[in-house]
């Protein structure tokens, strides 16, 4: 699985600060480890960056190109102009730049598939429709026809497009979860050849902050059995990054079986194991979600 380092955010004090000041060193810095972590691509995150951001994304991939030029970047923010820059500058890599994200609105996607198109980047279909989130998987297939049927007519085939169906917090709408799951399984008969992507640590947004990993690398094993292609994931998360590139298989075994119904007794395997087996359990709804499941 293809994983998209997030930490490179404005939400963090130390980015948030080298973006204000223009001071390359923690930039690069971060691209760094993040490479070092096993990053595939690397989000440049500025939010909404409504006031400066044409000025302040080109600077920031022309920062993060001087010391990674071979890793691939996603540009992520609401401004649009600050995306058309970044283009504009972009060194070609390896594997096409991918913008973050085109929403399912017509005001968003009818100026923005176009730029995608100019400048030969893959994107981000992101499953937000005029409605807000959509309420189940056929909401999310319909919005999905839409918005690549846009695309292939601009001339962008589906092996340029990455859904995302959208991740929710397990502690507020547990069952959007089950829902994307479903989504994510209709998407090859949807879009042949799309790839496909999610913020995974939203699963974990609100609950206790030692309890995020194993609801982020449960769901994302979960979401790959599915047909997931990548998720946008923390660097520091090594044991969703060993998952991700194949080193634990004893955990997506384990997660696999409890999907089945066929969990092993609990008592036959290691606590670490037990973990990821609870959680599943918890995602799924047959478990009640509180903040001590782990130790029930």
């Amino acid at each position: 699985m293809y994983l998209i380092g997030e930490s490179l955010n404005v939400i963090s004090t130390k980015i948030g600060r080298a973006f204000k000041e223009r001071d390359p060193k923690p930039l690069q810095e971060e691209a760094l480890f993040q490479k070092e972590k096993g990053m595939d691509y690397i989000d440049i995150n500025l939010g909404p960056a409504k006031k400066d951001g044409h000025e302040l994304m080109p600077w920031v991939v022309e920062v993060v190109q001087d010391v990674v030029p071979d890793v691939p970047l996603a540009l992520d923010t609401s401004n649009i102009d600050a995306i058309e820059a970044a283009l504009k500058v972009y060194k070609e890599t390896p594997k096409p730049v991918l913008i973050n994200s085109i929403m399912c609105r017509p005001e968003r996607y009818e100026r923005m598939v176009p730029l995608a198109a100019e400048y030969n980047a893959d994107f981000i279909a992101l499953m937000w429709g005029p409605d807000g989130l959509p309420r189940d998987e056929n909401e999310r297939a319909a919005l999905a026809v839409e918005l690549l049927y846009f695309a292939n007519e601009a001339g962008i085939e589906n092996e340029r497009i990455w859904v995302d169906g959208i991740v929710t917090p397990v502690n507020i709408q547990q069952p959007q979860l089950i829902s994307l799951m479903n989504f994510q399984a209709m998407v090859q008969d949807i879009a042949p050849g799309a790839k496909s992507t999610c913020g995974l640590s939203n699963i974990s947004n609100g609950p206790p902050t030692n309890l995020r990993p194993i609801l982020n690398q449960t769901y994302m094993i979960m979401l790959e059995r599915n047909g997931m292609y990548s998720v946008i994931s923390d660097p520091l998360e090594e044991r969703l990054t060993d998952i991700a590139k194949g080193k634990r298989q004893d955990i997506v075994d384990v997660v696999h079986a409890t999907m089945d119904e066929n969990p092993p007794a609990l008592d036959s395997i290691s606590d670490e194991l037990k973990e990821f087996v609870k959680t599943t359990n918890v995602i799924l709804g047959r478990s009640l979600y509180s903040d001590s499941w782990l130790e029930v």
